[in-house]
């Protein structure tokens, strides 16, 4: 998973040691958002694990909306990058 992370991080970054960008931390939520639906697969009786889903989902929503509201352009080419929604 941290190899992972590192790889997203770097992909997703604004400027060489840019970590907690809003645009960061939607494709790191992203990814494990994308892991765990994977898990709740093979594993649908996990309810403990599912309260932490469901505020990650919450969380990237909250990031989703003030990127949508600040910075337009971004936020537009981070959800093709990211193959959310639309």
């Amino acid at each position: 998973m941290t190899f992972e992370k590192k790889t997203v991080v770097e992909q997703f970054k604004a400027h060489a040691t840019d970590t907690g960008s809003p645009e960061v931390q939607i494709a790191l939520l992203t990814t494990r958002i994308k892991y765990l639906s994977d898990h709740f697969q093979k594993f649908p009786k996990d309810f403990a694990s599912k309260v932490g889903f469901l505020k990650m989902i919450g969380h990237r929503r909250k990031l989703l909306d003030y990127l949508k509201k600040y910075n337009k352009d971004s936020y537009s080419s981070l959800i093709k990058k990211l193959y959310l929604r639309k």
